[in-house]
Order: C-alpha cells, then structure tokens, then sequence
C-alpha cells in the first residue's frame, strides 16, 4: 500500500522533517532561495500598504471567527490556505483535500469541483479554540492567491450573472440589481433577476445602500475583506498570473512536489485582460473611479498598476 501511494506514506512519516516555514524562511535548496525572495518583496509590498493606510494601527480589530472562514487548515503539513473565489480556489481546494486526506485522495483533479466546496470536506481555522488557532497562525505556513480585482470582478460576473444554470444567484442577487438599478424592468426581469447587465452590477458594487445592507458575497468581497492580510501574516502570497510556478512551489516547501503537481488546465473560457477591458468600456468614468476605490486596496497591497483603460476622475 505504501509503495503505491507515497501520500499515505508521507502524511504518516512527516514528523520530524522540515515544516514548509522552516523550509520557507531557511531553504536548504537552492532552487527554492531565489523564488524565496520574490515572496519576501510581495509580502513588504502588504506590509507597506497595510501601514501606508494605517489600517493595521488605526483599529487593531480583534479577528472574531467568523473572519476566518475562508482559512483552509492541513494540519499534516502545517499548512493554512486562505481562499479567494474566482482565484482557483476549487484546484487549491482539491489539492487541500489530497493533502489533507490521509490517502483517500491522490490526484486533485479526479475530485468533482461541486465536492471540492463542501464545506465538511475541509476543516477552516474557525473551527478551533481560540489558543488552537493562534499557535497555528503563528506556527504554520499561511498562503492566499491573488488575481488583478477588476480581471476577478468580470470573472464573477460571468460565472454567476451570465450562465443560465446559476439561478440561486440571480435569485438572490440578479432581482435585487435589477430592483434596484433598471428603470421600467419588466416583470419577468424582476421575477427571475437572469439578465443582469454588467453595468447595473457595477452600480449595485458601488451603491452605498449596498454597502449597508450586508457584506459583500465572497465572490466579489475584496481580498482585504476575505483573508485579512493586514492582521495576519501572509508568508506566501501567489498570484493568478504565475499559478503554477507559485503552486508547486508551495508544494516542494511542502514536502510533497516530487508527486503532487497543481493542476493544469486549459484556459479556453478564463477571462482576460483584453475581456475586461471590454467590459468597462461602457462604464462611466465616474462609476469606474467609485469601483476603484472599493477594490483600491487590493490593487495596492498586491501590486497591480491602475488598469489603462480606466479612465479615472
């Protein structure tokens, strides 16, 4: 059994080795100390934003654990993943579950993507005690993927507001939008909420009647607001655009590289930056400097130039 699936075997032996922060902070490969410091400039950049804006020390909010529902924990391999939607979440979610299974699992991609979100499949850190939870985050590897916000935004937009098949959504959301943003909507539109216009979700992001009503849902939430990097230390930071490499990457410091690879997939339906640009272009330029300024923080904190089709008041 063993020799068959190294996974068991490694889930059983690790104690002893390496933890992915040691691994992390002290590399004994070299392979891994030049990407080592390609992080450590993408965590400065956190670090600086978080203090530029004084988020960090204005109101040192204490974390409740509600806000940390997204954070993903492999206690095999010290690991804690928060996840971002529409940032290939239901891949890192697979390879969690290979992880963290114990064998069950040992190629991510043969899990069901609808599996991959149920919740029971994954333990969050919400579920521990409040000691059990800070000797994990001040003792496990913590990592989150990252994706330019607008090229994120235009990609929720699609999967949930353009295919027919998520009708909870356009329930939920679609007639509140076309409530609340369509002069003279018809009753069908009202009733069924399936046709929402890219401009009208904007104009609903924007709306400060939104804001108030409830959080965001996690599909459009900020970064920020999801995985709250600027109260917890976020020792890998990936992005969307270097996927792979930063995956695997995560993997090796892991110990399991030599065979467990992230998935590769073929990009036929993601959305692009040429696709987004497409999609602003009938928003006017005072909606576009509002949306700005709701995702202005994620643009910041993770590096990503103010796009050049915006055209910013």
């Amino acid at each position: 059994v063993m020799r068959r699936n190294p996974f068991g075997m490694d889930i059983c032996c690790r104690k002893g080795s390496r933890s992915p922060l040691q691994e992390l902070y002290n590399p004994t490969q070299v392979s891994l100390s030049n990407t080592a410091i390609l992080h450590q400039i993408r965590r400065d950049q956190v670090t600086d934003t978080c203090r530029a804006n004084s988020i960090s020390s204005r109101k040192r909010r204490v974390l409740t654990p509600n806000d940390l529902k997204h954070l993903v924990v492999d206690e095999d391999h010290e690991m804690i993943y928060c996840y971002v939607p529409k940032v290939a979440c239901t891949n890192w979610k697979r390879v969690m579950m290979v992880l963290t299974g114990r064998g069950k699992y040992s190629d991510p991609m043969e899990i069901p993507a609808n599996e991959a979100h149920v919740s029971s499949n994954l333990k969050t850190l919400n579920q521990y005690s409040i000691p059990e939870i800070n000797h994990r985050l001040k003792n496990y590897m913590k990592f989150l993927f990252v994706r330019e916000p607008f090229e994120r935004l235009v990609s929720a937009y699609r999967n949930k507001f353009t295919q027919k098949y998520n009708t909870s959504f356009h329930k939920r959301y679609g007639t509140k939008i076309v409530r609340r943003q369509r002069k003279n909507a018809t009753q069908e539109a009202l009733r069924k909420g399936d046709d929402v216009k890219f401009e009208e979700f904007v104009a609903y992001l924007i709306d400060p009647h939104t804001q108030r009503e409830e959080p965001f849902n996690e599909h459009w939430q900020t970064v920020y607001s999801l995985c709250h990097p600027c109260h917890i230390h976020y020792d890998l930071i990936g992005k969307y655009e270097t996927l792979e490499e930063d995956s695997n990457y995560i993997l090796q410091l892991a110990g399991v590289g030599n065979y467990l690879k992230f998935p590769t997939y073929a990009k036929s339906t993601r959305t692009t930056d040429e696709m987004t640009t497409e999609f602003f272009q009938n928003i006017s330029s005072e909606h576009q400097t509002q949306l700005y300024e709701v995702y202005k923080l994620d643009f910041l904190m993770f590096n990503y130039s103010v796009p050049s089709y915006l055209k910013l008041e």
